[in-house]
């Protein structure tokens, strides 16, 4: 391992042999860091946190530190970071609570830009970018390929969906169903993510269905629970719309974020 020598580096720190711990570093004693992982300089390591082989942080990337909440006893809650990952200047995570599991994770392949912020308890998919200064409170879930522009604000106990793009600046206070893009500073469904769709090799009639279905979800005729059973008979077969209704369902009654009532732009037209 290359070990800067004004970096400190605990004694029950595992550190694999081709780390590479920059200057003025610090990593204390139950940190774990993987294979090709590189901290450039300036980085601070503490708490139950895993680094996962090849991620890159930063300086002043600052990660495990406890929880920011009232309800965190001091107990040894955990940080989980994934594969390649890239965690920019100034980014911030905490470690879970006891009342929340006691894990904050993040998946492979994601991007941290400068300043972003992940809470304690929340868990982050793969292949996700929040862009500067976007800010997830605890106990957020994200799913899979979401991209966050700069300065969103993700309010606590919420859920985004795979596939969805949020507009810098937004606000989220409720559900985002995968593959929506929201806009605005309220946080509003303004249409499908459909460049994120295409980038992941979905084809144009995946795009036309997946806009029927949330035509019919968030501004069909009827109770939303009915809707919701129509579209999951109607689409009984259909793998991709199962995902959405699933995600919908396992979500019990937390609120969904409703669509915009001034017509929808998709995230390749603009507003």
């Amino acid at each position: 391992m290359a070990i800067d020598p004004s970096a400190r580096v605990a004694k029950g720190a595992s550190v694999a042999a081709d780390a590479v711990i920059g200057p003025f570093c610090i990593v204390d004693e139950n940190v774990t860091i993987g294979s090709g992982a590189r901290l450039v300089g300036h980085v601070y390591v503490t708490g139950h946190t895993t680094i996962g082989d090849g991620t890159v942080i930063y300086p002043f990337a600052s990660l495990g530190t406890p929880p920011q909440s009232v309800n965190y006893r001091g107990g040894p809650t955990r940080l989980t970071i994934g594969a390649r990952c890239e965690i920019r200047e100034h980014v911030t995570m905490n470690t879970g609570t006891e009342d929340g599991g006691g894990h904050t994770s993040v998946g492979d392949d994601c991007l941290f830009m400068v300043g972003s912020h992940v809470g304690h308890d929340s868990h982050v998919g793969t292949n996700v970018t929040l862009a500067n200064g976007t800010m997830l409170g605890g106990h957020v879930e994200v799913g899979d390929y979401c991209f966050f522009g700069g300065g969103v604000k993700v309010h606590q106990f919420t859920r985004i969906g795979e596939g969805v793009m949020v507009a810098g600046g937004a606000g989220i206070g409720a559900d985002v169903v995968p593959f929506g893009f929201v806009y605005g500073y309220r946080g509003i469904i303004a249409g499908l993510n459909v460049v994120g769709m295409k980038r992941r090799g979905y084809t144009r009639s995946d795009l036309r269905r997946v806009r029927q279905v949330y035509d019919e979800l968030l501004d069909g005729e009827g109770a939303f629970k009915d809707r919701v059973s129509r579209i999951s008979t109607q689409y009984a077969d259909d793998p991709l719309i199962g995902r959405l209704v699933t995600f919908i369902r396992s979500g019990a009654n937390r609120p969904l974020m409703k669509s915009g009532k001034d017509g929808k732009v998709d995230s390749d037209t603009g507003p």
